[in-house]
């Protein structure tokens, strides 16, 4: 099985030596989106712009792998300060609706640019 790399141009580039998702037969393993648009200027505003503006990033390469938020099966989400958890939780459970994917939460010291929110993001691709 080969490896087959995702990008879209409504996403940022990647800003390093990854891509922005991976597909494996019908799995897709996204990189952690930050708040960056798709020119790749970090967007103005508080966690929940930043929020929204990663799960626009999150969407747009999904949609470039054929699947969609409906597919996730896995989220990891990333927080700079653990305090944010009520109002990234609450926009993340608008994105995600009904369902309901497994997901970890965890603070970290620093993320890069030195934003508020990172996720990334493990979906299938439906081959019916």
């Amino acid at each position: 099985m080969s490896i087959e790399i995702i990008s879209s141009a409504a996403a940022p580039a990647a800003i390093g030596p990854y891509s922005q998702a991976t597909r494996v037969g019908n799995m897709v393993f996204t990189s952690g989106q930050i708040p960056l648009d798709a020119s790749g200027q970090l967007i103005e505003g508080d966690v929940a712009a930043q929020t929204h503006q990663v799960f626009r990033n999150l969407q747009a390469v999904l949609t470039a792998a054929d699947c969609s938020l409906s597919n996730v099966v896995k989220a990891t989400v990333f927080l700079r300060d653990m305090n944010d958890f009520a109002v990234v939780n609450d926009i993340y459970a608008s994105y995600f609706g009904e369902h309901k994917p497994a997901r970890s939460t965890v603070q970290v010291a620093r993320l890069p640019k030195d934003v508020a929110v990172e996720i990334d993001l493990i979906a299938f691709v439906d081959t019916k």
